[in-house]
């Protein structure tokens, strides 16, 4: 492992790119502290001609948002034949549309909120009252609104009035064409992280998410002191199993590979709800996946360490 180089893709020119960045280099120190060759490469016009001439073992994507999760950086890595730690080209595209993501672990027999997909053009063409009053009559209030791409929860809106909605609308298309409705579910909300190893993916322990506003925005997630985190999450040892179940079955259906974080919902009557899942999670200081690797009695250093060697194993 001494001699192993290792190149940490961070930054890009997505809304995340300030995240990217502070996960890239949390991860390169710690890789370093494991005795790998770490250089930290941002994703601009100068990638492909370093990876064709200072080629590395292997690359790590800690990217977020944009380019870096939805298969493009991944597609490139794969023209190159450089070995990455992180989901193929195709897995990426499958979890980084919320809809798809939420269609297929549902289609697997697990439970996600009631939602509705809507492009920007329709509110134009069929008068924009009309649509969200129908959006309300089918989900309720409260609902959430998301973007239907994208990660950080950048656009995301919890909207408990009616007259509350069309602001709301309008600040969630700032991200996105188009906008993914979702019924609210009120309860606990965890995150629970995937690791590859010689047996499958396993989770470690869920990270319970408490945000001061009582919602896990973009602020809340990166804002040191806004969020409380409980490891292992405060639910019962039948949600907890529940929990672990989902998060492997959506790594899995989704066709995801090394990690990933799924995000769920444990409403108040047990029911685990599916919410999301990230395939490129944040490893910031404010960030549940090294929380979670903690709990678990490891380091992120080691984690990712084993990762790239199954990165470079995958090649040879």
């Amino acid at each position: 492992m001494v001699d192993r180089t290792v190149a940490v893709l961070a930054g890009g020119l997505s809304h995340e790119r300030d995240v990217s960045l502070r996960s890239g280099r949390r991860l390169s120190a710690a890789l370093r502290e494991e005795g790998l060759l770490v250089e930290e490469w941002d994703t601009d016009a100068s990638l492909l001609e370093r990876l064709r001439t200072q080629r590395p073992d292997a690359a790590v994507v800690a990217l977020h948002g944009g380019e870096g999760e939805n298969g493009s950086v991944q597609t490139v890595l794969e023209m190159l034949d450089v070995p990455y730690v992180g989901t193929s080209s195709q897995g990426c595209r499958r979890a980084w549309d919320k809809p798809t993501a939420k269609a297929l672990v549902a289609n697997s027999g697990f439970t996600t909120p009631d939602w509705v997909v809507l492009p920007h053009s329709i509110f134009r063409e069929l008068g924009a009252q009309a649509v969200l009053d129908a959006m309300v009559d089918k989900l309720g209030l409260p609902l959430i609104l998301k973007p239907h791409q994208g990660g950080s929860a950048l656009g995301t809106q919890v909207v408990k009035e009616a007259a509350d909605l069309p602001a709301a609308m309008v600040g969630c298309f700032a991200y996105g064409d188009t906008v993914l409705a979702e019924k609210y579910i009120d309860g606990v909300e965890v995150a629970v992280t995937v690791i590859e190893g010689e047996a499958g993916p396993e989770t470690l322990p869920a990270v319970e998410i408490v945000p001061e506003s009582g919602v896990y925005d973009y602020t809340a997630r990166y804002t040191a002191g806004l969020t409380d985190f409980f490891t292992p999450a405060r639910i019962s040892d039948d949600a907890a199993k529940a929990v672990s179940e989902l998060a492997v079955a959506a790594h899995r259906q989704l066709g995801l590979r090394d990690i990933s974080r799924t995000d769920a919902m444990v409403a108040e009557d047990g029911t685990v709800y599916f919410l999301a899942v990230n395939l490129s999670p944040g490893l910031t200081e404010t960030s549940t996946v090294p929380m979670a690797i903690e709990a678990g009695g490891a380091t992120l250093g080691s984690v990712f360490a084993d990762l790239v060697g199954r990165a470079v194993s995958r090649k040879s």
